[in-house]
């Protein structure tokens, strides 16, 4: 039996990723203030301020929670959709 996508791998992945990209966009805004994103980090992460270290560990750990949430949506959809009794033959030309 064909086992599916591991929701772990998928979690931890997904959770990471977003909490890089968040820990380098704030660094970007603290480089270029002129391009700052801080104002959508405020409405996508409840309790976000600009900028503390205490915000900025929240974001992270907001980000990782979002991580989680999005692969403990998709993974079992993917894994249901993706679950079948037998290979898909191809139809013969005729």
């Amino acid at each position: 039996m064909k086992q599916g996508i591991s929701l772990v791998g998928v979690g931890h992945a997904t959770s990471l990723t977003l909490a890089i990209s968040f820990a380098l966009c704030v660094g970007f805004d603290l480089l270029f203030p002129e391009h700052a994103m801080y104002e959508t980090w405020q409405k996508l992460l409840p309790g976000f301020e600009w900028i503390s270290w205490q915000s900025f560990f929240l974001g992270l750990i907001e980000s990782y929670g979002y991580g989680w949430y999005f692969a403990l949506i998709w993974v079992p959809i993917y894994n249901v959709s993706t679950a079948r009794k037998g290979p898909v033959k191809a139809r013969k030309r005729q």
